[in-house]
């Protein structure tokens, strides 16, 4: 196989030409090759980079497009802002005003709130940019090509990777220069080739992410996404170079979530369908029955799931008693401003770490806390009931998004990891701004009147606005 086929698809002879996507304008081209190019940006350390300002691009690319509708109403089409989204452009600027105040609180020093500030437009800030992007003519068709893409060179990258501890190779080949621009950790710009777990001493791989269960994150985003692939064998590279990532990060939540979470949504989609309202009466009927089994093995299950790695487990439990336990004494309404180093009991880990409602407390205080809830239950309440219309054809991919991100408040910082998951925030804002499909009634007007409508598949629809 060729570079360019490797880098951009598969053979030209192997796929119909229609298959063959190109970006068409801006935004669409800072998001296909972003996506595409993964891995070579990986190698030179930039993900952490290009996932912190590609956010900021695109609102360069909204602002341009909103001054193009003032100025010239009748050619270009004007912008429109879910209000949904404008809960979550609220919600990240709170944020920014608790980091302010709780640096105030402690007379932490300007210096101190500059610094934090930067980390705000690289972290929460891109939780509403992200999301932003949606306005703009953005075709979700470019989004799922380039995840697949993704996915088919983790497939061909994996089994080389897993050669490499069997090799004498180290863990780490090395770490990119571009740590010098400043972010969380070295592990944010270093090129793994493996790593050992610490608590089971087991083989795990986290490709381009910072850590095991981060690479799980990606994969369950990746999976949903790649549902929206019209192309069969696209969508199955995409899917399974997402399965792959849940397998190899040895994550427990990446591995029940890539089960539990397409199997959810694709529940609320047809909840409307007769057939589907029986088989849950008749679940909930022998559920009933059963439920003394049932609720027996959901217990055995969650033992069984804590004491996998019973040593991470110890250490996620104590750090978010830590940070509950300083933020209702300490800081309640503002948090403590900066993330604080815990004592040799959580291993020197920052309080508040591996659990972003705990995370919120410690640092943002209630304030941060509900202007995380608010946006996030409003989603959902939203994408619920979009999911649940086959009028709105991203309803269901948009609620697996927030679904997923739910779950992974519980086990990661969400501010952290955004320049990894962004696609599906991306995805989420598209949802957002969706407008239903027309009727079979209206589309066959539409059909009589010369102006047949396209083919789509299940989950395709084109953004609105420009």
């Amino acid at each position: 196989m060729g570079l360019r086929s490797w880098i951009g698809g598969w053979s030209h002879d192997s796929i119909p030409s229609e298959t063959h996507l190109k970006p068409e304008n801006w935004p669409e081209r800072l998001i296909w090759y972003s996506l595409v190019f993964t891995y070579p940006i990986w190698l030179i350390g930039g993900l952490y980079v290009v996932g912190s300002v590609l956010g900021w691009l695109l609102l360069l690319c909204l602002v341009i497009k909103m001054l193009a509708a003032f100025d010239n109403p009748e050619e270009h089409e004007k912008v429109t802002i879910s209000p949904v989204i404008w809960l979550w452009i609220l919600g990240m600027l709170v944020m920014q005003v608790a980091l302010v105040l709780g640096h105030v609180d402690f007379n932490l020093g300007t210096a101190t709130i500059i610094k934090s500030s930067i980390g705000w437009a690289k972290g929460w800030a891109a939780l509403a940019l992200y999301p932003l992007a949606g306005c703009l003519n953005i075709r979700n068709k470019i989004i799922s090509r380039a995840i697949c893409i993704v996915g088919l060179h983790t497939l061909i990258i994996t089994p080389i990777l897993m050669l490499t501890p069997h090799l004498g190779l180290p863990q780490v080949l090395y770490v990119s220069p571009l740590r010098a621009i400043g972010g969380p950790g070295n592990e944010f710009f270093d090129v793994p080739l493996y790593e050992v777990d610490g608590s089971t001493g087991i083989l795990r791989w986290r490709l381009f992410t910072p850590w095991g269960p981060a690479l799980g994150f990606v994969g369950n985003v990746n999976f949903m996404i790649s549902l929206l692939e019209q192309d069969r064998r696209w969508k199955l590279a995409g899917m399974g170079g997402a399965i792959l990532m849940c397998l190899i990060c040895k994550s427990r939540l990446a591995q029940v979530a890539i089960l539990l979470i397409p199997t959810v949504t694709f529940l609320i989609a047809r909840i409307r369908q007769p057939l589907t309202l029986i088989g849950l009466g008749v679940a909930s009927y022998i559920g009933g029955i059963l439920s003394p089994v049932i609720l027996q093995m959901a217990s055995e299950f969650w033992e069984s799931f804590k004491g996998a790695r019973a040593g991470s487990t110890r250490v996620r439990m104590a750090l978010k008693r830590i940070a509950v336990y300083r933020w209702e004494r300490e800081a309640p309404l503002w948090g403590h401003g900066i993330v604080e180093r815990g004592p040799h009991l959580v291993e020197a880990m920052p309080i508040g770490s591996h659990h972003t409602w705990a995370g919120l407390l410690f640092v943002k205080g209630i304030a941060g806390f509900i202007a995380l809830a608010v946006p996030m239950l409003a989603t959902f309440i939203d994408l619920l009931r979009r999911a649940s219309n086959p009028r709105y054809k991203l309803g269901s991919v948009g609620l697996s998004m927030i679904v997923i991100l739910f779950l992974y408040t519980f086990g990661e910082n969400l501010e952290i990891l955004v320049y990894l998951y962004w696609p599906g925030m991306v995805i989420m804002g598209m949802a957002l701004q969706e407008c239903k499909e027309p009727t079979n009634a209206v589309a066959s007007l539409s059909s009589q009147a010369g102006s047949g409508p396209e083919e789509r598949s299940t989950f395709d629809a084109e953004p609105h606005g420009l």
